[in-house]
């Protein structure tokens, strides 16, 4: 462990660690008199990961305090705060179609200032809250965030003025969230966010695509009523959470380009696990649900689909969350939308919820409009015409 101090107080605290397995490195413990050493190229720098020893055993501090300080933050911007007071002035914003990223928090601001106008009395819902260590992803080297809080949840709210276009019904709305953040010292420095623009024109009654094939609708919580993790527990028995999913994913990655049972991933599952995929594809119910609704229209559209790396890989209890971006090529329609042809890149993340060693339900947000704007098909424009303004020239 090794501190940097300025003037006497204390700036980063860093703790190295040997590579270890994931069971590991959940339930490894650093022992008192643990020698420092300088980083050395390539090493990843883990700020805020100081730890005490309490009751006779080793805990993480950061875990708690970033979970608990995050929630305040987050709860704060939602109830009018200014987003100077949560973020970092250089932080970086990383959102979905067509917001982008933004950078600094003068760009965060704007953003901030436009979703209250349209959602003046907006209340945030947290459904699931969780963090944990960010662990390495061989596909995406590099430095990462070392310890990522991520929130799923809705901001129940009136829709009082348009926003990007969306027709505004004055009426109550839940807009769907899904978020990664990354707390440096007390303050965001990093944010992956996608708003679930798709569900909210669904709420506004503009639909520009063709009918789901799943169920669309409000996402529900965890049945389980405990994805907001606000404290740290006891490490889950056996296998982590993670180690499931990475079994699962190897699982879907061994499709033969023929058959589903190629792709031995049913085992991971319970019989009767929801599935909640973002806007345009609906929530499913068992592995037969999941193929009809989902899988098999995906795999027929992006028949190469391959997963470009994660940002985040976190477990905390019996929950899980991963992200990244899915790549193939846009071989067959999908969402209505004809073959393209090209080569597209989506954003996704999952957040999982395990029963015992079996996923019970998954929740898949996605950005969909950016998906349909790299397939040449902008559906804010689309959006547009249907609500009376049209394109009338070329």
């Amino acid at each position: 462990m090794a501190a940097r101090h300025d003037q006497g107080r204390v700036l980063h605290t860093y703790t190295f660690r040997a590579k270890l397995t994931l069971p590991q490195r959940d339930q490894a413990r650093p022992r008192p008199g643990t020698p420092s050493r300088r980083l050395s190229a390539g090493e990843d720098e883990r700020p805020g990961q100081a730890r005490e020893q309490q009751q006779g055993q080793w805990i993480v501090n950061g875990n708690t305090t970033s979970k608990a300080s995050l929630h305040a933050l987050l709860h704060g911007l939602a109830e009018g705060r200014e987003p100077a007071h949560a973020y970092h002035p250089d932080a970086r914003w990383q959102g979905m179609h067509p917001i982008g990223t933004l950078e600094g928090v003068g760009a965060i601001s704007r953003f901030w200032r436009a979703l209250r106008g349209a959602f003046p009395d907006m209340e945030r819902r947290d459904l699931i809250f969780v963090g944990g260590d960010n662990h390495d992803d061989p596909r995406k080297p590099g430095w990462r965030a070392p310890h990522l809080v991520a929130a799923l949840g809705h901001y129940q709210a009136t829709f009082a003025a348009d926003y990007l276009g969306i027709p505004a019904t004055g009426g109550v709305v839940h807009l769907r969230y899904a978020e990664a953040h990354w707390l440096d010292g007390g303050k965001i420095r990093h944010s992956r966010v996608m708003i679930d623009l798709l569900d909210l024109m669904r709420q506004a009654g503009v639909w520009p695509l063709p009918p789901s094939l799943g169920t669309e609708g409000t996402w529900p919580g965890p049945a389980s009523l405990d994805g907001v993790r606000l404290t740290d527990e006891p490490p889950r028995p056996g296998a982590s959470a993670l180690e499931t999913i990475f079994a699962m994913h190897r699982a879907l990655l061994s499709f033969d380009g023929k058959s589903l049972d190629s792709m031995p991933h049913g085992q991971y599952w319970t019989d009767n696990f929801m599935y909640y995929a973002a806007a345009g594809i609906g929530m499913t119910r068992g592995l037969q649900g999941f193929r009809a609704h989902h899988q098999i229209p995906f795999l027929k559209a992006f028949p190469d689909r391959i997963a470009e790396g994660h940002f985040i890989r976190i477990s905390d209890g019996d929950y899980a969350v991963t992200g990244g971006n899915v790549m193939g090529t846009h071989r067959d329609t999908y969402m209505g939308m004809p073959a393209t042809g090209r080569r597209i890149s989506v954003p996704v993340m999952d957040f999982y919820r395990l029963d015992g060693d079996r996923i019970a339900e998954n929740w898949l947000p996605m950005d969909v409009l950016g998906m349909a704007a790299q397939m040449g098909n902008d559906l804010l424009a689309r959006l547009r015409h249907l609500t009376g303004h049209p394109v009338t020239s070329l």
